[in-house]
């Protein structure tokens, strides 16, 4: 016997069927789909695989780390976001649309200053602004606001051979963050630092990223490091690199003794041991780029 729902009994279960359904997410702000990159070897017909289909879903605002050993393709990656290089296969998206080339809808940090030194600060900072075509006493309005973000107000008529090598980094990081970029990417930024240096210019890029909004992807091969920045954190294979792997990474930032807790030394050990081939954690993570969403 057949029964029809009618009248309320069908407007209710109208509404749950309705409230059941999936919610729907948000695009993400990055997507690194099936991404390869190969390069010849100079002198035959061979080539060498840098990373092999690397996918990865950045959400908009999130802080992503990507850590791995020396020679597994983290520096190639970036510069395929950069847009300074093209994959060999695959592709890559900022809010929908494909990375073909530099643009200043991502801002880059490399390991290295590269401030202009016959520049100041200043004038280092105003460098893509001027690319942008803004007025003169804008540029220097926006110019002093970076400067006091990073720490370094009243530094800004200083030529770079008379800052330190951390605030030639906040300098850095200031002229990146000045022209507004939808993405920050920063290519193991504080590796040539002391450590005393690095750790006090973590807690800042921190505290600029709470204060900004925005979306970055930070390489390193520093587990401290990875754990102590990232929100998440995808491990990467050696070469050729290849996502192992994603950790979610909640700890409590907000006191002086985080790195010495119990919570970051089990994150610093998990990830240890990713790195090491100690852990499968689920193995490959080719299915995974959205893990944390």
């Amino acid at each position: 016997m057949t029964s029809t729902l009618a009248g309320p009994a069908a407007e209710v279960a109208t509404e749950v069927t309705t409230s059941v359904s999936a919610p729907q997410l948000p695009a993400p702000k990055l997507s690194i789909e099936h991404v390869s990159k190969t390069f010849p070897i100079r002198g035959g017909s061979d080539t060498l695989t840098a990373i092999d289909d690397i996918s990865i879903d950045v959400r908009d605002g999130e802080f992503l780390v990507l850590v791995g050993p020396s020679g597994c393709g983290k520096s190639t990656l970036l510069d395929l976001l950069g847009g300074l290089s093209t994959p060999t296969s695959g592709r890559i998206l900022l809010d929908g649309k494909p990375i073909t080339g530099p643009g200043l809808d991502r801002g880059i940090v490399f390991q290295q200053y590269a401030l202009l030194p016959w520049r100041t600060a200043r004038h280092n900072i105003e460098f893509g602004l001027e690319a942008k075509g803004l007025p003169k006493k804008q540029r220097q309005e926006i110019a002093d606001h970076y400067l006091e973000l990073v720490g370094l107000a009243g530094f800004g008529d200083r030529y770079p051979h008379e800052l330190s090598g951390g605030m030639k980094q906040r300098v850095a990081i200031a002229r990146s963050l000045a022209f507004d970029p939808e993405v920050l990417l920063m290519d193991e930024p504080f590796a040539a630092l002391d450590a005393q240096t690095r750790e006090s210019l973590q807690d800042e890029l921190l505290r600029i990223w709470k204060a900004t909004g925005k979306t970055i992807l930070f390489i390193t091969h520093g587990i401290d490091e990875a754990v102590y920045l990232g929100q998440r954190v995808a491990v990467l294979k050696p070469r050729p690199g290849r996502v192992k792997t994603f950790v979610d990474v909640d700890i409590d930032r907000s006191g002086e003794d985080t790195r010495s807790s119990e919570q970051f030394r089990e994150y610093r050990h998990r990830i240890w041991s990713l790195l090491h081939g100690n852990d499968t954690d689920h193995g490959d993570a080719a299915d995974s780029r959205r893990e944390g969403s």
